[in-house]
């Protein structure tokens, strides 16, 4: 059995039900959202390439900071110009 914490301090964290999975993702525009974290931008360069050799549309994205969610407008404009969203997160 696993426990998982929760570091943000809610008394009731939200429950939210998973997305479905895209199928595949020919065709479809895949966000990379650096979080501001050392490192993270050479993780999303690769991936960035490795996306790219593979014919899959990239934007790239970036927090402000690590230590807070990213800000209503930015997660609105990646949800409106892309299909998917991997996170990176270094150190």
């Amino acid at each position: 059995m696993s426990i998982i914490l929760d570091p943000t301090g809610e008394l009731q964290p939200a429950r939210r039900e998973r997305l479905p999975r895209l199928p595949d993702l020919a065709g479809k525009t895949v966000a990379l959202l650096d979080i501001s974290k050392p490192r993270g931008d050479l993780f999303l360069d690769r991936l960035e390439k490795h996306l790219g050799d593979g014919g899959i549309a990239v934007r790239r994205y970036r927090k402000p900071t690590f230590t807070r969610i990213a800000p209503a407008d930015l997660k609105f404009q990646i949800a409106s110009e892309c299909d998917a969203v991997i996170e990176a997160l270094a150190d």
